[in-house]
């Protein structure tokens, strides 16, 4: 276990590798690092972003395809705070956004949700489920600080869940009848990814909501299942967004491109994104 002068020195090393756009050796490679330890960096890096002025408006989930659990060595998924600083809603599903200082992005599809009450610590998912307001497709661009996107769990956990930027297309309220049934249609629904240069688009990739661990709503319900095991962070709360996961591979991209997705299954509008 890290002590807690370590755990602050890697939140610092961490925030000042994001700042000056530089990358660094994995955290696990100065020593051994649970995901324990993870967390704790990740504590620390919240609580000084929050006494910086940011503002957590939510989390992100990772780990959401369970075939990639043995490769990467975890049984659960994970996750990380999002901050007003690094969410945005794009203008008519449409959006720009600057790489500029990004080290090594790629693009992911999520379904994102905004949680309209507050669910009981032990809440189902059908529960949970009755709690989401309203859903969104978002473009999240992961981010990585270690060479080669070479590291271990724990480093994932501890540099921001990989986290650079959340982008929020159209908002669809949710009715009473249509959320008990949300997890069923996510998990039919499929989303398609293009990119191209100067209007020419090709065709990326494709994936579907049932690899995010079986639907996003259950996604979702086993974030709040590992937030009860972690009392040192805040427990999900009304108010709070959530992006629930990809539905692809994470694909890299550089400035210059433009990145369209579509979806079937879900009456949810596809989103475009210019890179610069």
């Amino acid at each position: 276990m890290l002590l807690s002068a370590q755990a602050a020195r890697h939140a610092h090393r961490l925030l000042a590798a994001r700042a000056e756009s530089t990358l660094i050796p994995t955290l696990s490679s100065q020593g051994p690092l649970s995901m324990a330890d993870g967390y704790d960096v990740a504590k620390n890096i919240m609580d000084i972003r929050i006494a910086q002025g940011e503002v957590m408006v939510g989390r992100k989930i990772g780990w959401t395809n369970r075939t990639a659990w043995p490769k990467l060595g975890v049984s659960e998924p994970m996750w990380a705070p999002l901050f007003d600083s690094t969410v945005r809603y794009a203008t008519s599903n449409h959006g720009i956004q600057s790489l500029a200082g990004a080290l090594q992005p790629r693009l992911e599809p999520e379904v994102v949700f905004m949680l309209g009450k507050t669910p009981s610590a032990g809440a189902s998912i059908e529960e949970l489920a009755g709690c989401i307001e309203w859903m969104a497709h978002g473009f999240e661009i992961v981010t990585c600080p270690y060479p080669g996107w070479k590291l271990e769990p724990a480093d994932a956990v501890a540099a921001f869940g990989m986290h650079g930027a959340l982008i929020v297309g159209e908002t669809r309220p949710l009715s009473a009848t249509s959320r008990p049934n949300l997890g069923s249609v996510l998990a039919m629904a499929s989303v398609s990814m293009s990119w191209g240069r100067d209007g020419v688009m090709t065709l990326r990739g494709a994936g579907f909501g049932g690899e995010v661990l079986d639907n996003p709503v259950h996604a979702l319900w086993e974030l709040h299942k590992l937030l009860q095991k972690q009392p040192q962070f805040p427990p999900l709360a009304a108010g709070e967004i959530i992006s629930t996961g990809t539905w692809t591979d994470a694909y890299p991209v550089e400035a210059g491109q433009t990145w369209t997705s579509a979806f079937s299954g879900v009456t949810l509008p596809g989103l475009s994104i210019s890179f610069v």
